[in-house]
């Protein structure tokens, strides 16, 4: 058994935990952030920067003694090294480089999208390679096909704002104030989904791809019209992102060959109407449908230390000049697509 330190700093989640390689997580700590950018209605790097800093180191000690660990009983430390804002990426790596070379253990440097992919293997040992992936983020919007550990296939990616974006964004227009998707999810239970005419970007079209700036711009209008009530302009546009999210993976995975299992992961799969949506979608298929749980879900260390604990068991380490990344695409050779589709 292998015990895995990991540690994330991408956006504005402070975040550490322990993770052994036969899926235990033995303590994990997270520091949201949630108070200090919501006068702002979204992150403000800077503050982010300046929080993981302070928060973090405090975190592991906390984590450590919490499972009567020292150091020297680690396997590894692993740290999210990108994408993300750059600053607090560096928060993370740099501590993560500082504790490896103290305790002379190896560096794993960690895809933060990766950290999601895995997710869900951490939870469920029955889930094997290889499988459908729809990422679901604040960042990112994107289906993959994941063979393996470091093996992704872009199926799919967004052209504009990601899914996460939109739901943060609308509530903003609805002023619901931040973070806005968990908001918008609980206005829809009041609303009606069919009461507010919504477009359905790239409904229908053969591309793959997301787009919710449309969408987006619709529900300003629609708020803006003073015609409909808030909880149905809420639940309206989640069953809009819902449709579109359907429509798009049928489109990505009709052109390839069958996948035994519909794999969920991201702070969006924490919505209870999309994990619905998915579950119908994948028993139609025929297909596994996994979803990681809701704290696996939106960003936290444990799965960073489970995919260094992955990576640790192909015998993968970094070099202490690892550097932190802005952007990190899971697929390099994924053709590039229009709009700003360099997000993923």
């Amino acid at each position: 058994m292998g015990i895995v330190l990991g540690i994330e700093s991408s956006c504005d989640e402070t975040a550490a935990a322990l993770v052994t390689t036969d899926r235990r997580i033995l303590a994990q700590r997270i520091a949201s952030q949630d108070e200090a950018h919501a006068p702002y209605g979204g992150v403000v790097p800077e503050i982010a920067a300046r929080a993981h800093a302070e928060r973090l180191a405090p975190l592991i000690d906390e984590v450590m003694q919490e499972a009567g660990l020292e150091f020297a009983d680690l396997d590894a430390i692993a740290a999210t090294a990108g994408p993300g804002l750059i600053g607090g990426v560096m928060v993370g790596l740099v501590s993560a480089k500082a504790l490896a070379m103290a305790a002379d253990k190896p560096l794993i440097a960690i895809n933060h999208l990766e950290g999601h992919a895995l997710s869900p293997r951490l939870a469920d040992a029955d889930l094997d390679f290889p499988y459908a992936l729809l990422l679901v983020s604040g960042g990112h919007c994107q289906i993959l096909h994941v063979e393996g550990v470091g093996q992704y296939r872009r199926l799919a990616t967004t052209i504009d704002d990601a899914l996460g974006e939109a739901f943060d964004k609308s509530a903003k227009i609805l002023g619901l104030g931040y973070p806005g998707g968990p908001a918008v999810e609980r206005l829809a239970l009041e609303g009606d989904p069919q009461a507010v005419p919504l477009p359905r970007p790239l409904l229908g079209s053969k591309e793959p791809h997301f787009s919710f700036a449309g969408l987006k711009s619709a529900v300003m209008r629609a708020k803006d019209s003073d015609q409909h009530v808030d909880a149905d302009i809420a639940a309206s546009f989640q069953q809009a992102a819902i449709d579109c999210v359907l429509d798009r993976l049928k489109a990505a995975l009709d052109a390839k060959t069958p996948l035994p299992a519909l794999v969920v992961a991201g702070g969006v799969a924490a919505n209870q109407a999309i994990r619905g949506a998915l579950e119908g979608f994948a028993a139609e298929r025929s297909m596994r449908f996994v979803a990681p749980p809701m704290a696996l879900c939106t960003d936290n260390a444990a799965m960073i230390g489970w995919a260094g604990c992955e990576r640790l068991k192909t015998g993968q380490s970094d070099p202490l000049d690892f550097r932190a990344r802005p952007r990190w695409p899971l697929d390099p050779d994924a053709e590039p697509v229009r709009g700003a589709g360099v997000k993923a």
